[in-house]
């Protein structure tokens, strides 16, 4: 495959960086994917001096016009849904189907925040005093900042970056550093579209360089982030300063619970799916199995059974059901923890070792812990690879205290027949998300997203709801 070099767009220009980084194929190394052009703090600023400028205009830019701007964005990225999917798994790692998938989910993210734009609502309100009516409309923030993760390298900015330009906002985006390919691919396709000069700026660089400039300029009036734990309260500290808008997606370490009544196969399929699928690289993946101890014997085995049967190899070959880890920083993040693991005294089952491939890769076999406790490190810190662990439980009062044990509160998850306890869960899981004989991962696109505690800050994201974030209130008193 040839090496492309990728620019950053700032001022309605494709322009080079201070710096070039490459892109490396995380299922062959040898594989550089594209260059791509690394933003100094200069470039930032100009990028947010660009948007700032846009802002106006764009708010006041007519809502047909941007409805189907968006709309086309949505079609475009559809109609070349296999070629970002290929590129999208070439450079994150996930398999192909899963790399199509969140394509074509960022396609319909955009199409849905077109039809949004000429959705918005207001009111129309008598006052209390006679002869005055009130009016309540939302208007756009501003300029937002969007920094994004390297797991959703498609879906992700998708999410935030329609709902911004949706709702009158200009844009300055800065994706990871591990996926600019598929952030470069939708920037093009804005950009094709006919983004106004301004309105939509891409800027690739490092967090410290970039991520820094975004957050602490006072000319941007909202930020929305989706990252480590570390990084999100350092980001909250800094924007609160200046008393700037923010939105935290972070981390998680979500519960799936199997009672003893659960159909056997459903549970594994859930917990397969949810802790291992997208090489486990998902803040939503159930990492946590609360078992009770009628059927934890019988899932213990056969997990260990349908473990065997997952081909872990590189994302493009067809066999593939999980890909490498993203890179050898993550991968040795996920190697620290197995180890740990056994060192607190927890039996690894199942997997847990590097392994070789065809090319040169991040390649982790799937690890299955069981014998853990709720107070092990490996239960309370969130290791964001394809391991997970078992933790057994007397009965549901028991799983459901320990589900609810944790900083985190993004998604979480039970496998049962029984209503009551279905529905019981429901309503006292202290998480954002709740899936009912469903994996942990795995959420629609027109439906908000978002979790409690620790795991997240700021109104949800996705659907109606990411107006609360885009949006600000203005309410108008007007003498009839």
């Amino acid at each position: 495959m040839s090496k492309q070099k990728y620019q950053n767009y700032i001022v309605g220009e494709w322009v080079d960086g201070a710096a070039i980084s490459n892109d490396i194929n995380p299922s062959d190394t040898s594989d550089v994917v594209a260059e791509y052009a690394q933003a100094d703090k200069k470039q930032a600023e100009t990028a947010i001096e660009a948007a700032r400028a846009a802002a106006s205009a764009w708010a006041n830019f007519n809502v047909q016009a941007r409805a189907d701007l968006l709309d086309n964005v949505g079609n475009q990225i559809f109609a070349r849904r296999e070629e970002f999917g290929t590129l999208l798994s070439r450079e994150e790692g996930k398999t192909l189907p899963e790399g199509i998938g969140e394509v074509v989910r960022a396609a319909n993210v955009f199409k849905f925040f077109g039809g949004e734009v000429l959705r918005r609502a207001g009111e129309l309100l008598p006052s209390v005093r006679p002869g005055i009516d009130v009016e309540i409309v939302r208007e756009p923030v501003g300029v937002v900042g969007i920094i994004a993760p390297w797991n959703f390298p498609a879906a992700i900015p998708a999410w935030k970056i329609a709902p911004a330009l949706a709702y009158g906002n200009c844009v300055v985006f800065k994706p990871a550093d591990l996926v600019p390919g598929m952030a470069h691919a939708i920037a093009q396709i804005i950009v094709e579209a006919g983004i106004p000069e301004g309105v939509f700026n891409y800027v690739m660089g490092r967090g410290s360089v970039v991520g820094e400039a975004i957050v602490n300029d006072r000319r941007v009036d909202a930020i929305s982030f989706t990252g480590s734990v570390e990084t999100g309260r350092k980001l909250a500290a800094n924007a609160i300063k200046r008393m700037a808008k923010f939105q935290l997606e972070m981390g998680g370490k979500n519960p799936l619970v199997v009672l003893d009544d659960a159909d056997l196969k459903t549970a594994v399929e859930c917990a397969v799916n949810g802790a291992y699928f997208s090489t486990g690289q998902r803040c939503t993946a159930s990492s946590r199995l609360i078992v009770t101890k009628g059927i934890h014997d019988k899932f213990v085995e056969a997990m260990i059974e349908r473990l065997k049967t997952v081909n872990v190899d590189g994302a493009l070959k067809k066999d593939t059901h999980i890909g490498p880890v993203v890179d050898k920083t993550q991968l040795n993040q996920d190697l620290f923890y197995i180890e740990e693991g056994k060192k607190e005294g927890a039996t690894l089952a199942y997997g847990g070792n590097q392994l070789k491939r065809e090319t040169e890769g991040f390649y982790l076999e799937p690890a299955l812990f069981t014998g853990t406790s709720n107070d092990m490190r490996i239960n309370r810190e969130e290791v964001f690879g394809p391991v997970a662990t078992v933790i057994a439980a007397n009965d549901y009062d028991e799983a459901l205290a320990i589900a609810n044990d944790t900083e985190f509160g993004l998604s979480s998850g039970i496998c049962t027949t029984s209503l009551k306890h279905a529905s019981h869960y429901r309503k006292n899981s202290q998480a954002g998300m709740v899936m009912v004989n469903l994996p942990t991962a795995g959420v629609d696109y027109h439906v908000p997203f978002g979790g409690r505690k620790g795991s997240s800050y700021g109104p949800r994201e996705q659907g109606r709801y990411a107006a609360e974030f885009y949006t600000t209130v203005k309410t108008s008193y007007v003498m009839a």
